[in-house]
């Protein structure tokens, strides 16, 4: 389970380092722009075709039922997979064609703020997305196998495939224009906008989410054929329909900025955006990995009825998690505007633009720790077959807080619809915690509190003088703004990392073990 959860972490801050990569050229060229509004705008249908058919969970719903069938003979196995396959791909197709016909109803929907004129120009970005929900749900598919098998490498893969071809569609489809029409790149970019970004979206979940998992999974054994009854799949209709049913403020949070940011100013969806972008780094790195790493072997865990490894493996996620994420929040909510400075600014995207974002990332940084236990504790949901309970909640507290979205933070400012954003997600993974306890009492929930007050207690004061470094470098270095930001960054991390490591190595035995671990297999390695 280290080693898988290691190989998706890489694969994980790769993948985040791309999406920045993708957002600075989309920032540097557009800037906080109604454009650049409408184009991340143009992803909420599209995501919600996703959640509707739970195809971000496929690889938890199905992986239980599809383990016990291998178990019984392949012979039953590959029929059920088969069904899975047909009725989510039909699905996809149905629900995809629709959104495509009905774009210009639904954009005014998701974008009561934008203009006609704008609504229309949504509508012809989302038709260009909406076909890649065909690929990522089909797809879907086949990660689970893949990570029913232990094969990590492609779905680490996956992601990185799919923002390269973003970005790819954003810088050739522009260029295309300029040789084929005789204009400057400046030109064709300015007449075709976020098209090409729109087009890399679709290439690329056909290539990442569907191609390269469909032939990893080929290469094993694999028996595909179009079927639409199988026994086993009423049963996983009924696991998978609270997922789909059940839209959680999780998974909505991202769309909520984007819906209500879109009744404020010029720019108010791209800087939320770009502040949200950057929270899911140290959200995907430390959670998301360990989460989906963890999934598989939880799950074998329950089956083999070994509650007290359970409980052992679920605990040691959950302190890893925070002795990691904690550090890396303090430090990124004491530097926010550098690292905007560093990452974002530049072209179209102004200091003025960097100012205005810094307070929405570090207000989103506050809910950070909560988002990494959500996702390893939303598995061990699922590992014991229960997933009403998360999606059941979540859709209450999303009931609770579109009327405070609606009639105070998207009528107040960004920093309020970031406070909503941020509140919702605490609030959410704290009642799960209550309910988990109440539950399956505190084995695997134990020492989470008294860690994580060590961890920001250890973590604070480093922050705080590294904010102070940061901020008297950023005031008095006399070189471009991009490069007093890498410096005043460099010297804040060093220095955090000084102040830090020597009492956390002393007081946070995951960290050391941590660091004991790494070493190891780097001598191995050497």
């Amino acid at each position: 389970m280290g080693l898988a959860a290691l190989l998706l972490a890489a694969s994980t801050l790769l993948s985040r380092l791309m999406g920045l990569v993708r957002d600075k050229v989309i920032s540097w060229q557009f800037g906080a722009t109604q454009e650049a509004d409408m184009y991340f705008a143009a992803f909420v249908v599209p995501d919600c075709i996703n959640y509707l058919l739970a195809g971000g969970f496929m690889s938890i719903t199905i992986i239980p039922l599809l383990s016990r069938c291998f178990k019984d003979g392949q012979e039953r196995a590959w029929p059920f997979f088969s069904c899975v396959f047909t009725w989510l791909t039909a699905a996809s197709i149905v629900l995809t064609g629709i959104s495509m016909i009905f774009a210009e109803e639904l954009a005014s929907v998701v974008a009561p703020g934008f203009s006609l004129e704008e609504r229309c120009r949504l509508a012809f970005f989302m038709r260009i997305i909406l076909p890649a929900q065909i690929f990522f749900l089909s797809g879907s598919c086949f990660m689970a196998l893949l990570f029913l098998r232990k094969q990590f490498t492609i779905p680490a893969l996956s992601p990185l495939v799919y923002n390269g071809t973003i970005i790819l569609g954003g810088l050739l489809v522009p260029a295309v224009c300029s040789l084929a029409s005789g204009q400057n790149y400046h030109e064709a970019l300015s007449s075709v906008g976020m098209a090409g970004y729109c087009l890399g979206v679709p290439i690329g979940a056909c290539i990442g989410a569907f191609l390269l998992p469909f032939l990893a999974a080929r290469k094993g054994s694999l028996h595909l054929s179009p079927t639409f009854r199988h026994p086993l799949f009423k049963t996983f209709l009924l696991t998978a329909l609270p997922l789909m049913l059940g839209q959680t403020v999780i998974m909505l949070d991202e769309q909520f900025l984007r819906i209500f940011g879109s009744m404020l100013s010029e720019g108010s969806v791209s800087l939320l955006n770009y502040a949200r972008r950057l929270t899911q780094v140290p959200i995907g790195l430390v959670g998301q990995a360990s989460a989906v790493a963890s999934y598989p072997f939880l799950v074998d865990l329950l089956t083999k009825d070994e509650t007290a490894r359970f409980n052992e493996t679920l605990q040691k996620a959950f302190r890893g998690g925070l002795v990691l994420i904690i550090p890396a929040a303090s430090w990124m909510f004491a530097n926010s505007f550098p690292i905007f400075t560093l990452i974002f600014q530049g072209g179209r995207f102004g200091e003025t633009e960097s100012l205005g974002a810094s307070p929405l990332l570090q207000i989103m940084l506050l809910a950070v720790p909560l988002w990494m236990l959500y996702m390893v504790l939303v598995r061990a949901f699922y590992a014991y077959g229960d997933t009403i309970t998360p999606a059941l909640t979540g859709t209450i507290v999303t009931v609770l807080v579109v009327p405070i979205y609606y009639f105070i933070s998207a009528r107040t400012s960004t920093e309020a619809i970031a406070i909503t954003s941020a509140a919702s997600v605490s609030l959410y993974v704290l009642w799960l915690f209550c309910i988990w306890t109440k539950r399956h009492g505190n084995d695997a929930t134990k020492g989470l509190l008294p860690t994580s007050s060590l961890v920001l207690l250890l973590s604070l004061p480093p922050a705080f003088c590294s904010y102070l470094v940061q901020s008297k470098l950023m005031a008095i270095l006399p070189f471009s703004h991009v490069t007093n930001a890498l410096l005043a960054l460099s010297a804040s991390g060093i220095l955090f990392l000084l102040l830090f490591l020597p009492f956390a190595l002393r007081f946070l035995p995951e960290l050391r073990t941590y660091i004991i671990r790494i070493a190891k297999r780097c001598r191995r390695k050497a």
